[in-house]
């Protein structure tokens, strides 16, 4: 820590030096310091561009009060590069410093430009579209964060306020704001020595009555639940303490501290900080409008909302997929453009050959509830098919499943067309809803209360939607109806949501891809670290 805020304050007191030196490159003629930069670019594409734009001249180093300010403004944000969880060492402050001190001919000058230039690029890429590649680190996410061409964000950082422009790159949103304030505080309770001790030994109810109960409260005290107390006691106090813990953490608040409460419990604050830390690297990811009207969907808080003008107007709880190589729910964003009602199910290729080609082998009148389809689309008997002879590679069949009651997609499901064929929808299976961790699904999202999410979507478009919805479901027939306000779909995944007030609220890792993000991120260069006092 110490080492950290004496850097900072180097960092400040060399963008002091700058902002109010009489700076060594006024002392030579600009021709010779633009031929230089012109050769210092000449291998760099990207900034070749920028640069022969502007006849190669200076934008750092020239001495104008225009540049003094662009300069001190960078060092500043260069120095709390941490404060956003970026790879701050690899910006290379201590360099640029000396260089910037040293530099004394044209030629060191044209270095010093042209580096304070990538040093600019590299931090405005991270901080506002984030410092990985997400599809890199997991074929899931399939997204494409928003970067900006660094010749054209050099030029406008140009044309613009210096100081105005860097504060303006991170997300704008009031979840990255929540997740800067809680990463500070777990900065502060790593500095301070965490939560104490952890709960162990076996399950704790209420009515119980144990030795690890004071080491609960005091747990539970810590992280901002009720107070501390050496009573043994699992009373009604404690229950209701523990019940708010769990609802803040997506358990079942059943107030019962099992394996799964246990496990949250005792997360550290490092634990929790990483989290934190790669919730604000998929907000960066995520630095585009969402649009006004866009369904939300966080796979591993099992829920999904409807947000109009940033309010929610619409919430239910959602499975989604098993924690399975080809079933996990992938993440992605697009345009949910119809809804289907009274839907008809064509069993996935995958799916038919994997899970019902074994037992149509086994008895060829299995899950008769499916219709057999050849490749033009007409029913096959199924005697006149010797299922032994096909496998996963050649099955030359479909199966299908007609509109009904029963129907794997239930009465309704909402299409925002993708390569992954995954989409929202209805379900005959509601006792899965009762479930804390609903991973149950192939990929698609399941809805617990699909009707009351068609009759949201459809408000704007019929006076009566609930009506409109429900003549069409009852004539049993499978019916398409477009939204004429069709919303953006943003399948996310946030373990770390930031709240107004208070801590964040946590969820499990339950596809292990924020491990995977944070392993990428420390191998980036972002550390963690813990502040004092």
């Amino acid at each position: 820590m110490i080492q950290a805020l004496a850097r900072r304050l180097s960092v400040v007191a060399l963008a002091s030096f700058l902002f109010s030196a009489t700076p060594l490159v006024a002392q030579s003629g600009g021709g010779a310091l633009q031929q230089a930069i012109a050769g210092e670019v000449a291998r760099d594409a990207a900034l070749r561009e920028f640069y022969a734009s502007r006849n190669y001249a200076p934008i750092w180093v020239s001495g104008s009060g225009a540049d003094k300010r662009r300069t001190k403004a960078l060092f500043d944000a260069l120095g709390k590069a941490g404060d956003h969880a970026l790879p701050a060492a690899s910006y290379r402050v201590d360099d640029l410093t000396r260089a910037v001190r040293a530099a004394s001919g044209v030629s060191e000058r044209a270095k010093v430009e042209v580096a304070l230039s990538r040093a600019f690029s590299d931090y405005a890429q991270d901080v506002q579209s984030g410092v990985l590649i997400p599809s890199r680190v997991t074929s899931e996410i399939d997204r494409a964060a928003p970067r900006r061409g660094q010749a054209a964000t050099l030029a406008a950082f140009v044309k613009s306020s210096p100081s105005g422009f860097l504060r303006a790159l991170p997300p704008q949103t009031d979840q990255y704001e929540h997740l800067i304030k809680e990463k500070e505080r777990l900065e502060k309770v790593i500095g301070a020595g965490g939560w104490g001790a952890k709960v162990s030994g076996g399950t704790l109810k209420p009515g119980m009555s144990s030795a690890q109960i004071p080491v609960l409260r005091a747990r539970l005290a810590r992280l901002g639940y009720g107070r501390a107390s050496n009573s043994a006691a699992y009373d009604a106090d404690l229950q209701q303490e523990v019940a708010k813990f769990q609802r803040d953490h997506g358990l079942s608040p059943d107030a019962v501290v099992g394996p799964g409460t246990m496990s949250e419990l005792n997360k550290t604050a490092a634990e929790r900080l990483s989290q934190v830390v790669v919730a604000m690297e998929r907000e960066r990811w995520m630095n585009f409008p969402l649009g006004r009207r866009h369904v939300w969907v966080n796979i591993p808080d099992f829920h999904v909302k409807l947000i109009e003008n940033g309010r929610v107007t619409f919430e239910t709880r959602s499975v989604v997929g098993q924690n399975r190589r080809t079933h996990r729910t992938p993440e992605f964003s697009d345009v949910m453009e119809f809804m289907v009602i009274n839907p008809t199910w064509n069993v996935p290729y995958s799916i038919a050959t994997k899970e019902y080609l074994p037992m149509l082998k086994k008895d060829p009148n299995a899950v008769s509830h499916l219709q057999l389809l050849d490749k033009n689309g007409n029913r096959v008997s199924r005697a006149s098919v010797d299922f032994a002879s096909y496998s996963s590679s050649n099955f030359p069949y479909r199966l299908k499943e007609p509109p009904n009651d029963g129907n794997a997609l239930g009465l309704v499901k909402f299409m925002f067309p993708n390569t992954h064929n995954i989409y929202l929808h209805d379900t005959p299976s509601k006792s899965l809803f009762a479930r804390g961790q609903r991973t149950f699904s192939h990929g698609c999202v399941r809805l617990a209360d699909p009707f009351d999410f068609a009759y949201a979507l459809l408000k704007g478009q019929s006076s009566n939607p609930k009506a409109t919805f429900q003549k069409r479901l009852s004539t049993g027939r499978e019916s398409v109806v477009m939204l004429e306000d069709p919303p953006r779909v943003h399948l996310v995944y946030r373990t770390a949501i930031g709240q107004p007030r208070g801590a964040a609220h946590y969820r499990p890792d339950i596809y292990g891809r924020d491990a995977a993000i944070f392993s990428a991120l420390t191998k980036a260069g972002v550390s963690l670290r813990a502040v004092g006092g």
